[in-house]
């Protein structure tokens, strides 16, 4: 039986040194977007999981290469003949832009009870915390409560381009009962929150071109077709101001809201006035104002975004120029049941209908809305072993607005996906100043000790 205050107080003793570990970890570039430190990163990984015992394979794919690390429990361990299976990425949003930085992002820097660093947060953070854990559990009992596989992926913040294709040719590999996913951690009130799902994602980029160079606009600019323009007319097309979208069937897979689903919405806290200070904003689209409306909104609508726009001249003063060319990256978030490659398809069809057929789609990423039932035991035990570290049960999230490669696991190795984690509003995950507060970080490894305990012991 494991003695929990050894394992806290192997915590509190070891903080420093784990930090230490992080630190090292978040040192190293791993930015998936730029193919820089991907390689070098999932070896120093694999070093992380060989010090705990566990038996690595570093699994190449077409892109980044995956961790895969697995440690049988003991012999005598009530959990021997059960496997966790957790999930984290080692990759990391580009730092830029540099100058908002107050740290150089792959300096890690600990102030004021907090460590920053690119990637501290999403994911490396989450990571060695895992592996803190571990380490407290190993130093009480010597063995594993319950048996642990990692996976760690280098191409998340790519949208997990190979990962689907990955967990399906490996799933007597990953073959596991149940999951703990890359994040979690609390809400604005300090309270511990598990997100049961994610919205999923199809990411393109439009792109168009009317001439082989930019064209003096004096010369050119009632003569000659202007990239700029067209492109604008044609993402015009994809929204009406009502902020509904355009494309044909969009909306017809969508899978109607339950009332269970309701009912979870409305229990959480009202977040508006918490949105507006920390955006800087004063009001929200589709005359939204608060309450159960805007958390279902949030979450379980569709939408189509502008990411970011790219044409012409941009720099200081004035250039007359015709544009020759135009792109714009656009993400459409998905809802259960709704299919990157029915969205691609219906695009194109829209663009084409729409007179754009010269408007090219480049296809950059995406996976589909998956979820886990909150009512299954596996999530129960997470929820009620949080109330031991926090002093208050988690509060149930059935999705949340951002994607990620959740899919796979639920729909291939049919595992229920809990979240657990050392996240709080404040920690600007892929924005200058990333960070996490150390002690959440502590509460994280406290909370993942006892649910490998609580699993090995769960009939």
């Amino acid at each position: 039986m494991i003695d929990f205050n050894e394992v806290d107080a192997y915590l509190e003793s070891h903080l420093d040194n784990s930090i230490d570990e992080l630190s090292k970890l978040c040192a190293q570039p791993s930015v998936a977007a730029q193919n820089w430190g991907l390689e070098e990163c999932a070896m120093l990984v694999g070093d992380l999981l060989r010090q705990r015992g566990f038996r690595v394979e570093i699994i190449p794919t077409a892109g980044a290469p995956v961790v895969f690390g697995e440690r049988q429990a003991g012999a005598s361990s009530p959990g021997r003949n059960k496997t966790l299976l957790i999930y984290n990425h080692y990759d990391v949003q580009p730092p830029e832009p540099l100058d908002l930085w107050e740290n150089p992002p792959f300096e890690p820097t600990r102030r004021d009870g907090k460590l920053y660093a690119r990637g501290v947060s999403d994911d490396k953070g989450h990571l060695v915390s895992r592996l803190f854990a571990i380490d407290a559990l190993l130093s009480s009992n010597a063995d594993l409560p319950c048996n642990v596989k990692f996976v760690i992926e280098g191409e998340e913040e790519v949208g997990s381009v190979h990962l689907a294709d990955f967990v399906a040719e490996n799933r007597e590999k990953l073959t596991a009962d149940a999951c703990i996913w890359e994040f979690g951690g609390v809400d604005h009130r300090e309270v511990p929150m598990q997100y049961l799902g994610l919205r999923g994602i199809c990411y393109v980029e439009l792109s168009v071109k009317t001439a082989e160079i930019d064209i003096h606009s004096g010369l050119g600019g009632s003569i000659i077709p202007n990239a700029a323009w067209r492109l604008v007319w044609a993402l015009n097309t994809l929204k009406g101001p009502d902020e509904r979208i355009m494309l044909p069937g969009f909306y017809d897979s969508v899978r109607p809201l339950s009332q269970r689903d309701r009912d979870m919405m409305a229990a959480l806290p009202d977040v508006a006035e918490v949105y507006k200070q920390r955006f800087g904003i004063d009001h929200f689209i589709k005359g939204l104002t608060g309450g159960a409306e805007l958390n279902i909104a949030e979450v379980f609508e569709p939408t189509c975004t502008i990411c970011g726009l790219t044409s012409g001249y941009q720099g200081a003063g004035s250039k007359t120029v015709l544009p020759a060319k135009a792109s714009a990256k656009v993400d459409f978030r998905l809802v259960p049941d709704q299919k990157p490659a029915q969205v691609l398809q219906q695009l194109r069809q829209h663009l084409d209908a729409e007179g754009f057929p010269e408007i090219e789609i480049t296809f950059m990423g995406g996976e589909p809305a998956a979820r886990t039932d909150p009512d299954d035991s596996f999530v129960k035990l997470v929820i009620d072993t949080a109330e031991l570290v926090y002093g208050h049960p988690m509060e149930i999230v059935p999705i949340v607005g951002g994607s990620g490669p959740n899919y796979p696991f639920i729909e291939h190795l049919q595992l229920p996906i809990a979240s657990a984690g050392i996240g709080y509003p404040g920690s600007h995950a892929h924005a200058p100043n990333e960070n996490i507060r150390l002690d959440l970080y502590l509460k994280g490894a406290r909370h993942i000790t006892r649910i490998l305990q609580a699993f090995s012991e769960q009939t």
